[in-house]
């Protein structure tokens, strides 16, 4: 380091702010420019890097890239341009034009968010990934491949599957690997994460284009690094506020063998929840351990969704791998513990076209509760809550009372493994508010318990004044001044 670069560095902190955090009030104010001129202008610049059939601007296109089944949005929160791109150097170019002109960014991967991280509340343009699907190699014997953002979690496995490994985050059917790696530290509780662990276990390092078009790779491929700080863990989970995922590197690991699944079930709720805990204390090693209360299978049977006719009773769902005398060590032991608890039923299968329908049951559990939907203008709320296991039996059998004495249908779906549940109301429109205050009152409980209020969906638009009843102003803080230090230019962008 030379004198002057020394002489530099002494005075670079002289102007700054030196608060370690940043509140609302020391932000300013940040003006975007969503005129039509700059748009159209935008368009002309993105058109030259992208051609024009990569800019699309239909209503019905627009639309779908702002909404879900689950978060609906207004026309008001729609994008004015929505633009697909082929490549991290496409993306940096896009994120350049959009700093210099101050547009505002929503990024779009699988299109499958439950808590608004799609709505566009500042307009602007949205960056879909779809053409950035490819699989770029697998190392078989680093046990890694490198994907694109729009790679989805089951072509993956498809892929994988033939040369005998297996990537586990397994969330709902739709999601791909950039809006996984978005939400990572909050998906932590997908089905396969009681025994295989989180998604941000399953991240390597990445590619990522920040807010200025800047492209930042977090580390190559080791297994460990002290190297600086550990970017690739501050991006994920990040919800897009922080970066867009271009690339990433992802642990993969062998196809579980002799695989089995399990249904027990029983006369309560509290009962299934208590076997659940009994299992999780043991120790057993279980692939997964998931409840869908009775009256989640109700409308599972209702919705005529499913190619199985469940009983509408609290059930248990588990699943086991290992030798086969381990897995039936595991059967054995799971029965057992359900036995003590008065199971009315229990039941496995090792046969594979019975083992796809009965998880399928589970996996698709949110499609069938938004099907109960009397009008298509019905909306589907649902509180992600997590709290200690000790506290899960309570913390269910409260939220269905207050959901129910309220006169709202009620479901509780469960990932118990790790005390994460949905507890989840269908309502008519003018009965949102009422609906959202049980749903805030079923995470302030969550928080008295020493939880969550998202175990696993994110913060996006819906919950970020609840995050500040969770982490304090001072978390809240700090997390904008993380944020703002890399995304001061386009604030707002955001991964479903």
């Amino acid at each position: 380091m030379t004198a002057k670069d020394i002489d530099a560095y002494r005075g670079l902190g002289k102007d700054m702010d030196s608060s370690s955090t940043k509140s609302t009030l020391r932000m300013g104010s940040i003006t975007h420019d969503i005129s039509e001129v700059n748009l159209k202008e935008a368009c002309t610049d993105f058109a030259a890097i992208l051609g024009s059939d990569c800019i699309l601007s239909d209503n019905e296109v627009l639309r779908a890239h702002s909404s879900t089944p689950w978060s609906p949005a207004s026309l008001s929160q729609i994008p004015a341009l929505v633009v697909t791109p082929k490549s991290t150097s496409e993306v940096s170019e896009i994120m350049k034009i959009c700093s210099r002109r101050r547009i505002p960014v929503i990024a779009y991967s699988g299109g499958t968010s439950f808590a608004g991280a799609l709505t566009a509340t500042r307009g602007g343009i949205c960056i879909d990934f779809k053409k950035m699907d490819e699989i770029l190699v697998v190392h078989e014997k680093d046990l890694d491949v490198v994907v694109q953002p729009a790679v989805g979690w089951q072509d993956l496995n498809e892929y994988l599957e033939p040369r005998g490994f297996f990537f586990p985050p397994d969330p709902g059917a739709g999601a791909r690997i950039g809006g996984m790696v978005g939400i990572a530290p909050k998906m932590d509780t997908w089905t396969n994460a009681y025994r295989h662990g989180t998604m941000k276990d399953w991240v390597t390092s990445m590619t990522a284009v920040l807010a200025d078009g800047t492209i930042v790779k977090t580390r190559h491929r080791p297994r460990k690094s002290s190297a600086g700080y550990d970017l690739t863990s501050l991006l994920v989970g990040s919800e897009g506020t922080l970066g867009l995922v271009t690339e990433a590197v992802l642990k993969i690991t062998s196809v579980p063998e002799n695989q089995n699944v399990g249904l027990a079930a029983f006369s309560t709720t509290h009962a299934a929840v208590d076997t659940a805990v009994a299992l999780i204390t043991s120790g057993l090693p279980i692939d997964a351990l998931e409840l869908l209360d009775s009256y989640a299978l109700v409308a599972i049977n209702q919705s005529g969704l499913s190619e199985r006719r469940w009983r509408e009773k609290p059930t248990l769902f588990l699943r086991f791998s290992g030798s086969r005398q381990a897995v039936q060590d595991q059967i054995s032991m799971a029965q057992q513990a359900a036995r003590t608890n008065s199971c009315e039923s229990f039941e496995t299968t090792g046969e594979k076209s019975e083992m796809q329908i009965i998880w399928s049951g589970r996996k698709d559990v949110a499609r069938c509760l938004a099907a109960m939907k009397a009008n298509p203008s019905d909306l589907f709320l649902s509180a992600d809550a997590a709290v200690p296991i000790s506290c899960l039996a309570e913390m269910i059998d409260w939220s269905l009372k207050i959901i129910q004495d309220a006169g709202f249908a009620g479901y509780t779906v469960g990932h118990v493994g790790d005390g994460n549940y949905h507890a989840s109301i269908v309502c008519p429109k003018d009965q949102e508010n009422k609906a959202l205050s049980i749903i805030n009152e079923i995470q302030r409980r969550a928080i008295r318990l020493e939880g969550t209020i998202t175990g696993e969906h994110g913060i996006g638009l819906k919950w970020r004044d609840m995050l500040v009843e969770e982490v304090g102003d001072n978390g809240v803080d700090m997390m904008r001044a993380v944020g703002a230090s890399v995304t001061s230019m386009v604030p707002g962008v955001w991964y479903s």
